[in-house]
């Protein structure tokens, strides 16, 4: 079976697909996702970039709970936080490749 257009124009679709890729990244990045801990008593923000943006704790939480607690939570609720943003990337990267995962594509 012969590719029409041969290997440069595969070459050509690959480029493509990564510019698309790296648009709709580039697109989301500062899209911001929040997720909290220890009954919502700690919360923390994350972007698509995989930045903290905030982190907040209840104060009644920290005064009850101590400073080692609140810091298990903080780093419950960021691992849950940049969780939700990857799959929030894998899926507007879906939407550019159709859901195929694509060897060598920077994703």
């Amino acid at each position: 079976m012969q590719f029409r257009g041969g290997m440069n124009e595969l070459v050509r679709q690959a480029a493509r697909m990564q510019r698309k890729i790296d648009e709709a990244k580039a697109k989301i990045k500062d899209h911001e996702i929040s997720a909290s801990a220890a009954s919502e008593k700690v919360s923390v923000t994350v972007t698509c970039e995989g930045k903290v943006r905030k982190i907040s704790i209840d104060p009644d939480f920290l005064a009850a709970e101590g400073l080692e607690m609140a810091l298990d939570a903080v780093a419950v609720a960021a691992n849950a936080a940049l969780e939700q943003a990857d799959k929030h990337v894998d899926a507007e990267i879906a939407k550019v490749t159709g859901g195929v995962k694509i060897p060598g594509m920077h994703t």
